[in-house]
């Protein structure tokens, strides 16, 4: 108010001025007028800051927010005067990037351009090296599939070097000229099946062999289920890889002239059979019957254990023999147990008798065998004919008569173990094969007493005719 009293006063004046001097007068009002107004214009803006406002709820709880207001000028001179009531040139502000907001399509294709630039890379570094992998794995399959599928492997486990190179390359073919010359021109005959002949050989290096052979002498005597049957049988011994049977370690497969041969380890110290009940052979002590009681038991568990499992065709002591330092080694004897004869070979097949396939027939010889062993008496008695399960079974019902199924000759022997062998010997024996134990638990049952491990029973001596073997393998080849 004191400012617009004060310019109405100065302009009463100036224009009662005017009236006495029409022209200076009138200038000088003009330039004082202009004056007034910037002082006006100068002094508004300052007595605004002064003004009272109304308190607001938020003030005192929230802080003061700076708030960004555009200019509407021209960019080139300030909307409010300085004090000292000059325009002045302000220059553009300087704005912060990370505070100027970004379009979404602009990151789309930043990341886009981004995600371009990495994609060939990633492809280099982890796409190719996979896919190289995978197609290298599927071809090894492959490779073994029909590796496994055409040839046929004898030991798998616990090798030495010159054994794992043999089975590289299959079970090894030899020829006929070698086992001609091993054998002594098949002279050296050891024993005489209906079927087939074994026989005797030793390597170069002094390594025994036995050879058994087909007593066929033409491909006329000689089927495709006599084919079948040969290579089956090969097959399913080489898969059984155990220490405590006699391993076949080649074969011999020609047409002209004809022979169809297996070759196996040889074992120079008899069969148990042999030990038992033919005087001109070594006695066995208990200690050494026990040893080759738990042999047996390990084979069988072994062979029973495999998927599919493999059941001896006929488990007795003839088929047991024994090495050197009286270890046992299960052969299997049934080797060519097809008739001889196209006329034989194309006869209905579920007319012959089957063979034996069930594990709980071996539990049942298994008994059997150890009725035999502890009492050295022969199967079946020569003196009155009777089995010696019917005579074992008087003496097994009754704890106290036990002592008589011990073998008179036997000097020693050990109450404790004599027990346990013939409460399992009566479990085996069962007459519901579902009602006998597996070989796992024979196996368990007879070393929690005798204490021998599987490797105290294996054979001590080493397979010295490997290196031999590889040899061969490699000539035949």
């Amino acid at each position: 108010m004191f400012m617009k009293n004060t310019i109405l006063r100065k302009s009463k004046f100036y224009t009662d001025k005017a009236k006495h001097s029409p022209t200076t007068t009138a200038t000088s009002y003009v330039s004082q007028s202009v004056h007034d107004l910037r002082m006006v214009r100068h002094h508004l803006p300052q007595e605004a800051k002064n003004l009272p406002s109304a308190p607001s709820a938020l003030a005192s709880s929230a802080p003061p927010r700076t708030v960004s207001v555009p200019s509407h000028g021209s960019g080139f001179f300030a909307a409010i005067l300085n004090p000292n009531g000059t325009h002045s040139r302000r220059s553009k502000p300087s704005v912060d990037p990370s505070s100027v907001p970004v379009q979404p399509d602009t990151l789309v294709k930043k990341g886009n351009k981004s995600a371009s630039k990495s994609w060939p890379k990633w492809i280099f570094t982890v796409v190719i090296p996979m896919t190289a992998l995978i197609l290298l794995i599927i071809m090894a399959l492959v490779v073994v599939y029909r590796r496994n599928a055409t040839t046929i492997h004898t030991w798998r486990t616990g090798l030495s070097g010159p054994l794992r190179s043999a089975l590289i390359t299959g079970l090894p073919k030899l020829n006929r000229a070698e086992l001609e010359a091993a054998c002594e021109d098949f002279s050296n005959i050891i024993i005489t099946y209906p079927n087939c002949t074994v026989f005797k050989g030793i390597l170069s290096s002094g390594v025994e062999i036995a050879v058994a052979s087909t007593k066929a002498t033409s491909l006329f005597d000689w089927s495709e289920r006599s084919e079948s049957q040969f290579r089956n049988k090969m097959d399913t011994i080489s898969k059984i890889n155990h220490k405590n049977f006699v391993n076949l370690l080649g074969y011999c497969q020609e047409d002209d002239p004809f022979m169809r041969m297996m070759v196996f380890e040889y074992t120079s110290n008899g069969t148990l059979f042999e030990h038992l009940h033919v005087k001109e052979f070594g006695h066995l002590d208990w200690s050494t019957r026990m040893r080759i009681i738990m042999g047996v038991a390990y084979c069988l568990q072994h062979m029973h254990d495999l998927k599919p499992a493999v059941v001896h065709p006929i488990l007795q002591s003839s088929c047991i023999f024994i090495t050197a330092d009286y270890a046992a080694k299960i052969a299997d004897l049934g080797i060519f147990s097809e008739p001889i004869g196209k006329e034989n070979n194309n006869k209905d097949s579920s007319m012959a008798a089957p063979p034996t396939t069930h594990p709980e027939s071996n539990v049942y010889s298994f008994g059997i065998l150890l009725l035999e062993i502890i009492s050295g008496r022969m199967p079946i008695s020569e003196d009155d004919g009777l089995p010696i399960l019917d005579w074992a079974m008087e003496h097994l019902k009754d704890e106290k008569s036990i002592m008589s199924l011990v073998d008179p000759s036997l000097m020693s022997k050990k109450d404790n173990e004599l027990q346990i062998i013939c409460k399992v010997a009566e479990a085996c024996i069962h007459e519901d094969p579902k009602s006998r134990p597996t070989m796992k638990e024979v196996s368990a049952s007879l070393r929690e007493v005798i204490g021998i491990d599987p490797e105290a029973a294996m054979p001590r001596l080493s397979p010295l005719w490997w290196a031999e073997l590889e040899i061969l393998s490699v000539e035949a080849s």
